[in-house]
């Protein structure tokens, strides 16, 4: 089991690069099977999810080549199997993802339960009721939905709630459904715009991504495309608050500074300098920070995937903080292990109090989830101490080489296997 071994106390100075974004590369790989011809995707992260998605996909016949780390040819004239296997999806949630596509080009689709984070509940009723509404008949038995249709017609769907999965998931099959599709109330994140920028790439027929109504005129086939995948706000987010915990100076590469404006925003309010050019943004931070309120909304609100990192500066910063998660239930799993360093926070319902303290102290602690444990390792990169953070899987699904970019930046941090390996690292770095 690998664990990340941290001793704080050093700001990360430097810059450092980010990678595609994980969020929109999943959809995006499972779109690329809709067409029988060739689909080049740029800029995909190196993480564990997109490498499942990968050998899932691979796994009912589709013909992938990796030309290099962030480069994949993928070709779907191969497929001979709509019916997912549970070994791969097991693990990710973007297994929904596949019903869209594979709806999308064959009419047919059977692919297990999603898996991935335990962050709250997160139904796919608004994905079913989406897919029903365009002529596709559903049964769920023992853990796979089926779902299959003579023929997609399309429909005026209004979502009930705004869901990022079921607005693509629903794109994607009614792309190809004969007629017109309206999606109303539908997600606005970047990489729901992304995916439909994607889907128009290959042939397809989408305006209003973007906005909450989403028009969509079916095509009859898909063609082949190159498409490089937009960066990863969350990614950048992370480092944001890295620099802004560690009183640190970082510029955030390779990055669209729009999409970041929920997050530039609170950490200007307390005390942050924010710069931003073309294409990156610097964080600065050079004292204590201050309070604030922050309540998780969707886009272009505060994202929740950034809530534990904010939690983590409040957690640091002077008085009072109130942080609201207003998407994901179980969202503060991660609050006991960062009261373990010495955070003071009390959640009440869906709501946190956090007093600031003015430091962290290094301790052992386990990643409950993907962002609660990259908010964790800023923690330990700002603690007195060592820190030993267990049960890293979580992270490596969604940030591509997370410590090593840390340690580009100043940070100690090491990947590690063995007690043995801990302790060495300790006695390395004194």
């Amino acid at each position: 089991m690998e664990q990340y071994v941290i001793k704080g106390g050093s700001p990360l100075v430097g810059e450092v690069e980010i990678a595609g974004a994980k969020n929109a590369a999943l959809p995006i790989i499972s779109a690329a099977i809709m067409t029988d011809e060739t689909v080049t995707l740029e800029n995909l992260p190196d993480v564990n999810d997109v490498n499942v998605l990968l050998e899932s996909i691979a796994g009912i016949g589709a013909h992938v080549e990796r030309v290099d780390r962030h480069t994949v040819k993928i070709n779907g004239s191969t497929i001979r199997d709509c019916s997912v296997e549970y070994e791969y999806i097991k693990k990710i949630r973007a297994s929904y993802y596949l019903l869209g596509a594979l709806l999308g080009k064959y009419n047919n689709a059977s692919v297990p339960l999603p898996g991935g984070c335990n962050i709250g509940s997160r139904p796919i009723d608004q994905h079913l009721k989406g897919f029903r509404a365009i002529g596709v008949e559903i049964e769920i038995n023992h853990g796979t939905i089926e779902a299959k249709c003579r023929m997609m017609r399309g429909a005026h769907i209004f979502m009930d709630i705004v869901s990022v999965g079921a607005t693509i998931n629903i794109m994607m099959a009614a792309s190809r459904a004969s007629g017109r599709t309206i999606i109303e109330n539908a997600a606005k994140e970047p990489h729901v715009v992304d995916v439909a920028n994607f889907l128009n790439s290959m042939g397809a027929n989408i305006k209003g991504a973007g906005t909450d109504v989403i028009r969509i005129t079916g095509v009859p086939v898909f063609h082949g495309c190159t498409y490089p995948i937009v960066p990863d706000m969350i990614e950048a987010g992370t480092f944001m608050m890295a620099a802004a915990a560690t009183k640190g100076d970082v510029v955030v590469k390779n990055v669209i500074p729009k999409h970041l404006e929920a997050i530039s925003a609170k950490l200007t309010e307390i005390g942050c300098e924010i710069e931003e050019s073309d294409d990156s943004v610097r964080v600065v931070a050079t004292k204590r920070l201050n309070r604030t309120q922050v309540k998780t909304q969707p886009y272009p609100g505060f994202p929740t995937d950034m809530q534990p990192q904010m939690s983590v500066v409040l957690a640091l910063s002077q008085g009072t903080s109130i942080v609201t998660e207003g998407i994901f239930e179980n969202r503060f799993k991660y609050v006991d292990e960062l009261t373990r360093m010495g955070a003071n926070i009390k959640v009440e319902g869906t709501t946190a109090i956090i007093d600031g303290v003015k430091t962290y102290n290094g301790a052992r602690v386990s990643s409950p989830d993907l962002r609660a444990g990259a908010a964790l390792v800023i923690a330990g990169l700002q603690a007195e101490g060592f820190t030993v953070i267990d049960d890293i899987g979580y992270i490596l699904r969604g940030y591509e080489d997370f410590d090593g970019k840390l340690r580009s930046l100043g940070a100690e941090i090491r990947k590690v296997r063995s007690e043995k390996e801990i302790e060495r690292f300790e006695f390395s770095a004194g």
